[in-house]
């Protein structure tokens, strides 16, 4: 099932009206300047861009004068994501661009607000640097007071004249500093670190070219619509591993901006990111470092040059300082360091283990004996398809992966399988119906709605089973697009029990890519280079029992408390995303093999985690990381902030002795893959990782900082859990009366 990338014959018909008569009748005229055709260009795609947006995104909402206000919005905090440069007297003269900014974007594609909002931005930034300069340099900095920063600045109101501008500039500065301090880098060194920060930030935007700025421009206009629509400019077409969804060649992370920060998105399984265990969705990078040289600082820098710095060759060192996910701005940032390297094909694909729980030798608590039980783990990270590099190649794809290890399982005697879909962020929808049907007769899978309202049922028409046993879920909030299609319908039919985070990201939209270049060259548009793409949302996806996934996403019939559990890490999260619905449900078979048993299910779990206490330790360390959220701001009393740091330092010290106090036996594990699958041997059982020496190269500068990476197998206090909720299942499906 392949779907049209856009109904071009549609939108070239839309876009007739869009050409540009560039010449006539009349006599001949000079040619055009470089910086003409520019704007010529600019005005083009801008035009281009609108009227695409207006007539192929899900909406169809044309911009009026309101939408239009909110792109203005939009644009400015593009620029001072912190709302700290842009006086509210500046806004105030902006507001003259809302009267004419829907027609003249609509009609000419005019971007002359970009530029001179753009050129105020410029000179409020050069007063804050020179603010920032001659501070740094007196180097007066009191820390002893017990006044705090408000950093959370998404929704403040601007400074009101330049002096209350500066007040927050000093504010601003002292953050910075203390930060620096509190890793104790002596002052003449934090005074040079910061200088040099506020002048790279200055230097980066005097030179920003036309386009640059326009795809900041455009970015605006897009996201005004959806979250998922962008204007993607033609630097991040022209790089195959950026285009489509920014993943950044030599690290495998996908990128996006919010409020002035550089956000990781997703992690490309088998990337060095994804391998390092030390980076993670929600993660801010703020400032990138070369082998032997000094950090850049990101913060407020346009996406297309962070990836410049980013990407590198292969085998080259590259350190990202990084605050964590769900920390507060007053959180010391994490230094990690990557090499860049191509994804290995392995890397990505699906891996099985096969785990021998010991069982419960004599009866206890009311239950009886029970013998050790086999089960199976498949991790999935991504829907992956047509993987190979040529004709030649091994063409993989993950249904026939995972059928390939669902066979091996089988053949093994398992009693019961866990997927694990916390880190999968999607991929293929075809992929994502064909694996459904590996736990399922035949039936619909997702349903899909255009702008129209037409509805289309996509289904698994392979009425063959590949496993019919006890089926886990295991899914997290990063679990998002076609994870959670798979974990919608599987739910639906009542075939498998959801294990996680309260829900999915959320994510229930289609989006498709549109090369400008060819229907500009189409409708006459001119253009002195390459114009880039638009990628825009054109569908909505819809479980067979016909709610949508969107916004929601798939709720956990068992929750666990989770490090991964917070509101900002979700589609709900992001601004103006589409609202939920849903459409009318789909015949499909129902095999209530999950609801008669989730009671006794959720009481066994709700009291094995109550009695964890590493799930006391994880829920605390939540809890805390929620407040400090809550608070948005950050003290700058240097006593409090330095005994904060100890006090997290010998928690971790102390979680950490526990963990080790109260580890138990391993359970025997033999990993499978799809090179093993057809072995007519298990492969060796799979011995404890040590952890990763302290001078590794891909790892944390902080020692306290443990990776993944550097845990034993049977480490992870989420995976352990579904494996027991994953017992008692096959316990209770054993004891379930005849013919049910």
């Amino acid at each position: 099932m392949k779907r049209p990338v856009l109904h071009l014959v549609t939108v070239t018909g839309l876009l007739l009206a869009l050409a540009v008569t560039t010449s006539g009748g009349q006599a001949a005229t000079p040619a055009p300047s470089a910086a003409e055709l520019a704007t010529r260009t600019e005005f083009s795609i801008t035009r281009l861009t609108t009227s695409l947006l207006e007539h192929s995104q899900f909406a169809h909402h044309p911009l009026d004068r309101d939408l239009a206000g909110t792109f203005l919005d939009r644009y400015l905090d593009s620029l001072d994501g912190t709302r700290s440069l842009f006086l509210q007297s500046d806004v105030d003269d902006f507001a003259a661009f809302r009267v004419t900014l829907a027609q003249t974007t609509r009609d000419v594609g005019d971007t002359r607000p970009a530029h001179a909002i753009f050129a105020r931005y410029l000179q409020r930034l050069e007063q804050s640097v020179a603010y920032a300069t001659t501070s740094l340099r007196a180097g007066k900095f009191d820390f002893t007071g017990h006044d705090s920063y408000s950093f959370d600045r998404a929704h403040a109101e601007r400074p009101r004249d330049l002096a209350a501008a500066r007040e927050l500039w000093h504010q601003q500065l002292r953050a910075e500093y203390l930060q620096e301090k509190l890793t104790d880098k002596p002052a003449a060194k934090i005074v040079a670190t910061l200088l040099r920060r506020h002048d790279q930030q200055l230097h980066t935007m005097k030179t920003l070219r036309g386009d640059e700025l326009l795809e900041i421009y455009l970015n605006a206009l897009a996201h005004v619509y959806d979250p998922h629509s962008d204007y993607l400019g033609h630097e991040q077409m022209e790089s195959l591993s950026i285009a489509m969804n920014l993943s950044l060649f030599g690290i495998g992370a996908s990128l996006q901006t919010e409020d002035g920060y550089i956000k990781i998105h997703e992690l490309l399984p088998g990337g060095p990111a994804a391998r390092s265990g030390l980076l993670k969705p929600g993660d801010r990078i703020i400032a990138v470092a070369q082998a032997g040289h000094e950090p850049v600082d990101v913060v407020n820098m346009p996406l297309s040059r962070a990836v410049e710095l980013i990407r590198g060759p292969k085998g080259t060192l590259v350190k990202l300082t990084v605050i964590p996910a769900g920390a507060s701005d007053a959180a010391l940032p994490k230094v990690t360091s990557l090499v860049r390297d191509e994804i290995k094909l392995e890397d990505q694909e699906a891996k099985a283990r096969i785990v021998d729980l010991p069982g419960n030798p004599a009866p206890s608590a009311g239950k009886p004996a029970s013998p050790p039980l086999r089960v199976g783990v498949i991790d999935l990270p991504s829907f992956y398809a047509d993987m190979g590099e040529d004709k030649r190649s091994v063409h993989h794809s993950a249904t026939a992966d995972v059928a390939t290890l669902l066979k091996r399982l089988k053949a093994e005697h398992v009693r019961g399988v866990v997927v694990d879909l916390r880190r999968n962020g999607g991929g293929s929808l075809e992929e994502a119906i064909s694996m459904t049907g590996l736990f399922i007769r035949k039936g619909p899978v997702v349903q899909t709605r255009d702008p129209a309202g037409r509805i289309e049922v996509d289904a698994d028409e392979d009425a063959t089973l590949a496993y019919d046993g006890p089926l886990v879920l295991l899914t997290s909030r990063f679990s998002a697009s076609a994870s959670e299609i798979l974990v919608g319908a599987l739910q639906d039919y009542g075939r498998a029990v959801i294990v996680g985070d309260p829900s999915t990201f959320g994510k229930g939209t289609v989006q498709n890519v549109l090369p400008l270049a060819r229907v500009m060259d189409q409708t006459g548009l001119p253009h002195s280079y390459d114009p880039g793409a638009l990628k825009v949302t054109i569908r909505k996806f819809y479980r067979p029992d016909g709610a949508s996934t969107q916004l929601r996403g798939v709720a956990s019939d068992i929750v666990l408390p989770s490090a991964s559990d917070f509101s900002d890490v979700s589609e709900s999260a992001l601004d103006d995303p589409l609202p939920w619905d849903s459409v009318p449900a789909a015949t499909h078979e129902r095999f209530n093999l999950v609801q008669p048993y989730l009671t006794a299910l959720r009481k066994d779990s709700a009291q094995r985690v109550a009695g964890d206490k590493a799930f006391a330790d994880l829920a605390g360390d939540v809890a805390r990381l929620k407040k400090n959220l809550a608070t948005k701001a950050v003290s700058l009393n240097e006593a409090e902030r330095r005994q904060e740091i100890a006090q997290t330092k010998a928690r971790k010290a102390e979680r950490e002795h526990e963990r080790e106090a109260r580890r138990g036996p391993i359970p025997t594990m033999y990993e499978i893959t799809t090179e093993n699958a057809s072995s007519p041997r298990l492969p060796p059982p799979l011995a404890p990782k040590e952890k990763p020496s302290p001078t590794a190269v891909t790892g944390s500068d902080d020692p306290e900082d443990e990776g993944p990476t550097g845990r034993a197998p049977g480490d992870d206090l989420i995976l352990n859990e579904a494996q027991r909720i994953l017992v008692d299942y096959v316990g209770l499906l054993a004891r379930r009366p005849a013919g049910i």
